[in-house]
């Protein structure tokens, strides 16, 4: 998933093109760590499911907690950066995701409620880290390449969101999981020992996490950045209800939300759907590996996508991209086997475009409420948070495969928008 500053900041610029390589590269990387952290938990949401034998609504708890730091954190985030500077808020927002993967430390010998605050924590540092290090994308060169930049590090965003399900099965889900008919057999000390070892994976890896954001944190502190002023912050005219009388803006804020509401539901659920014996019956260390190929074909399908949109209208891409999520989705549903399963790996491909075209068409002609109309459509990715939770409540109540019902009525809403603004830039 990208990821978008909520304010609209300028450089008050000194940097010269010699010396932002090292800095870009900074800021690179954190883009690339962005896309694992998220990406991970598609990894841990099985696994944790498994270990604490909760149901999917439990499960999806993970996403609640992370996507609703989002919420929670953003508009605190941007009057933070206001107060300390983009620098330190950047620096600040690594320290804070650092910690929040320490917290996994203790949460593998506490429970399943530690691990909850453990992701709220980091994806609160996630949030004050997006708000306050996009801008440096933008400033850390010439401006008329800028595009190119985003570009570049986006893919490499991508690049973590397609490697961190790989990686996750490796270090995490590799020494398998007990059915619920083998935990029944163990003695009280056994299955506590289980337990323990099972929650124990992930103290490894997320230490090593932990470590790297904070050798980020001390780059980021110690990097020679132009200075950043924020135009928001004088400039802007009107509240959020003056923005949404913009009725474009208005319907891309739902968009966004249910956008990112299918996109981390069907992410959420894809190891668990291709362990369906009606699917592919795959154990969650073998079904990984396949995640990778979800958030891959949105890493393929950018690039694509950049070259179709010079001569189709977003709006067309966009609607024709969820129509055929839409049909994916349904042959997912009512197939089973091998067609199911690719079916709904493929619809990371149509997802590439999605985000940056609706949050673009969304503020189109705003003008001087673009800084408001950017922090709504932020703060609108709290459908992370939400869309699974009601797939997961249709998962525990009628069966997992019809629970993909859910993000298939979300992407036909991002069909309306696209269609209903087909021709927006065209009218113009």
């Amino acid at each position: 998933m990208e990821h978008y500053s909520q304010t609209a900041p300028v450089a008050s610029g000194q940097s010269q093109a010699g010396g932002n390589t090292g800095p870009l590269v900074i800021v690179t990387i954190l883009f690339f760590m962005w896309g694992l952290l998220t990406s991970l938990n598609d990894v841990l949401i099985p696994h944790l499911k498994a270990v604490y034998t909760l149901t999917y609504v439990q499960a999806m708890l993970v996403q609640f907690c992370f996507f609703g730091a989002y919420f929670i954190v953003s508009l605190p985030a941007g009057m933070l950066i206001k107060k300390i500077g983009y620098q330190n808020g950047a620096v600040a927002g690594l320290t804070i995701a650092a910690a929040g993967c320490a917290l996994f430390y203790p949460a593998a010998t506490s429970g399943y409620t530690l691990f909850l605050i453990a992701f709220f924590v980091l994806a609160g540092g996630i949030t004050i880290l997006q708000v306050a290090a996009n801008p440096y994308v933008a400033i850390l060169g010439d401006a008329r390449t800028a595009s190119s930049r985003l570009t570049l590090t986006q893919a490499f965003n991508s690049l973590g969101t397609t490697v961190a399900p790989t990686l996750g099965g490796i270090l995490i889900l590799a020494g398998g999981v007990l059915s619920s008919a083998d935990l029944a057999k163990l003695t009280t000390e056994q299955l506590a020992a289980y337990h323990h070892a099972q929650a124990a994976s992930v103290q490894g890896p997320y230490l090593a996490l932990a470590g790297a954001l904070l050798v980020l944190a001390i780059l980021f502190s110690l990097a020679r950045l132009p200075k950043i002023i924020d135009t928001a912050a004088g400039g802007a005219q009107g509240g959020f209800s003056e923005v949404l009388k913009h009725r474009h803006l208005a319907l891309g804020v739902v968009a966004i939300f249910l956008y990112v509401g299918g996109e981390v539901s069907i992410g959420s659920f894809l190891i668990n759907f291709m362990g369906d014996a009606h699917v592919a019956g795959l154990s969650a260390a073998d079904a990984a590996p396949y995640v990778s190929y979800y958030w891959g074909g949105a890493m393929v399908g950018r690039f694509i996508g950049f070259a179709v949109m010079r001569t189709i209208s977003p709006g067309k891409a966009l609607a024709f991209n969820a129509a055929a999520v839409i049909v994916l989705v349904l042959v997912a549903i009512f197939s089973g086997g091998a067609l199911a399963m690719w079916s709904l790996l493929a619809v990371g491909l149509f997802n590439s475009i999605m985000f940056p075209t609706i949050f673009s068409m969304a503020l189109n002609k705003l003008g001087p409420l673009t800084g408001q109309g950017s922090g709504l459509l932020c703060m609108a990715i709290v459908g992370g948070a939400l869309v699974p939770f009601a797939q997961g409540l249709l998962a525990d109540n009628i069966s997992l495969q019809l629970s993909f019902l859910v993000p298939a009525a979300c992407y036909l809403f991002i069909l309306y928008f696209g269609v209903k603004y087909a021709n927006m830039y065209t009218e113009e």
